[in-house]
């Protein structure tokens, strides 16, 4: 070995190869201070290393941090791509409902051409900057962000534009995590951590958390997906109808009423009927998700086919009518401002008229199962639930078994990290068995009815109750590992040993499914 007697001679990292970009400026003189400091610490682990006192004073440099907003300046006059080797951002976490005047100026700028960019995130605006950057280059980026740009919606559009346009791939990711700092009142975030590049690396790995809280637990994969799984670089887009042929599925309605149409409580409905006891036949019970999981009561006014006479002659009822109308015509949107014209209706009706299957929209990702059911045709569904009318205990089997709930787990948005189902995203693009046999089903229906029947014994007990993942009853819990099984073998006679088998098997169906619609667009374009 060659002996080093000066150590000056073999560092060759200094701060000035460093460039950042920061929107306070007081962040900017802590970044630079900051970087000096950590130059110290290297300096000091060198000179123990070594046994040679090294220091770099005087300060003669520094790096070089602008203060500036990131989204409107062209990177490459800070710095050329090719003098770069690593990006790395922990870019701000602000919903797409969220954002202000200025940010949506901001993704306006950086989205221009990308369809359906609307739904995004701000932080997502960093990931096409860099991807503009990095082009055509070897640099590695990698991005703290919220886990919303690889759930629901927003996976299709982001990384549609990315791995089509950009052609990048992903060469590691931690999955969900919690993480906080100890600023005060700061809030905790579900964050991801993304790295990415033009270079398809060979060992790509997942950082995966048994929970947001836990130490990560690293794996080597040969290919990560926009899901943050393993497996080809694919995305779930939006779907006005089903990818398989299976029964429609739907929202709830929208009553648009300034809650003039709602009575939130019992007692609220009983004060109401007091005062006005012929309108009770107007009334009926009023269900969104958290009413269906925790067995709350709530009513509404429903008037839909109701005579005029019978409202004018109901003050009380006639006064939530008025204002309704109101409401709806001192509104900014002209939608709205054209249903004042309907004021005794809700402003979106998809009412059933025969029972139904019930999908909550939200649900604690505490939960095992998704708590879905049946209900009466005479319930008031709203748009917090999907419904299927006339759905069979079939469908209801799959839709409650653990490989629905395993896509859903990938695919679905999250509202921080609970489930939110979506019709367009998680049902009408799941992938259904293909080749269940009679018998097959029978088993499912089965199982599906035995689900049902466990419940019952159980009326003083909120599905809240029964789903829990720590109270919920063994013989639940043995009910719904038979109907697991019996779904899974719906799919195939292997069984699926884990989550991560579960998954890379519905990826592979469901481009199985869309392969004759990709070759149709292809020809398209011809």
């Amino acid at each position: 070995n060659q002996l080093v007697t000066n150590v000056d001679s073999i560092i060759n990292v200094d701060v000035d190869q460093f460039y950042g970009i920061e929107y306070d400026e007081f962040a900017v003189r802590i970044a630079e201070v900051a970087m000096w400091l950590i130059d110290h610490q290297m300096n000091m682990k060198v000179s123990h290393a070594f046994g040679q006192y090294f220091v770099r004073l005087p300060l003669r440099k520094a790096a070089k941090i602008l203060h500036t907003n990131a989204l409107r300046i062209d990177w490459k006059t800070i710095v050329a791509p090719n003098d770069l080797n690593f990006i790395l951002g922990n870019p701000p976490f602000v919903g797409k409902q969220q954002q202000n005047l200025e940010q949506k100026a901001d993704m306006e700028r950086v989205m221009a051409g990308i369809q359906g960019a609307g739904v995004l995130d701000y932080v997502t605006a960093w990931y096409i900057k860099a991807a503009q950057f990095t082009e055509k280059t070897e640099i590695r980026t990698a991005f703290v962000s919220t886990n919303s740009i690889a759930q629901g919606e927003q996976v299709g559009i982001l990384w549609g534009e990315l791995f089509g346009k950009y052609k990048l791939k992903i060469q590691f990711a931690h999955r969900t995590f919690a993480w906080s700092n100890e600023a005060k009142g700061n809030a905790a975030v579900h964050c991801v951590i993304i790295g990415f590049g033009t270079q398809s690396i060979e060992n790509k790995r997942i950082f995966d958390y048994e929970n947001v809280k836990s130490e990560p637990i690293e794996r080597k994969v040969k290919n990560i997906n926009s899901y943050l799984a393993e497996g080809n670089d694919l995305t779930v887009l939006k779907r006005t109808k089903p990818l398989c042929n299976v029964p429609a599925i739907s929202r709830g309605n929208m009553a648009n009423d300034d809650g003039n149409f709602i009575f939130f409580n019992e007692s609220e409905k009983d004060d109401f009927l007091k005062t006005e006891p012929n309108a009770a036949p107007l009334i009926k019970s009023y269900m969104g998700s958290e009413d269906f999981i925790n067995n709350k009561a709530r009513y509404c006014l429903w008037l839909k086919d109701v005579k005029p006479t019978d409202i004018k002659n109901l003050k009380n009822v006639l006064d939530r009518v008025e204002r309704v109308k109101k409401y709806r015509l001192s509104s900014s949107r002209l939608t709205t401002q054209k249903l004042a014209a309907f004021p005794t209706l809700f402003a979106e009706i998809r009412q059933p008229n025969t029972d139904f299957l019930i999908i909550p929209s939200v649900s604690s990702e505490k939960r095992n199962y998704i708590p879905i059911g049946y209900i009466s045709k005479n319930v008031i569904i709203n748009t917090d639930v999907s419904f299927i009318p006339n759905a069979s205990l079939y469908y209801f089997g799959v839709l409650t078994a653990m490989m629905h709930m395993t896509w859903v787990k990938y695919v679905c948005g999250r509202m921080k990290s609970d489930f939110r189902y979506s019709n367009t995203i998680v049902y009408n693009n799941y992938p259904f068995p293909q080749n269940a046999s009679e018998a097959q089903k029978q088993k499912v229906t089965d199982c599906a009815h035995k689900v049902l029947e466990i419940r019952k014994l159980y009326p003083e007990s909120s599905l809240a109750d029964l789903y829990d993942a720590l109270t919920m009853p063994p013989d639940l819990v043995k009910a719904h590992q038979a109907l697991d099984k019996a779904v899974d073998q719906c799919y195939r006679p292997q069984a699926f040993l884990n989550e991560l088998s579960r998954i890379e098997y519905l990826f592979g169906l469901y481009e199985q499914l869309n392969a004759p619609m990709f070759q149709v667009e292809k020809k398209k374009r011809k």
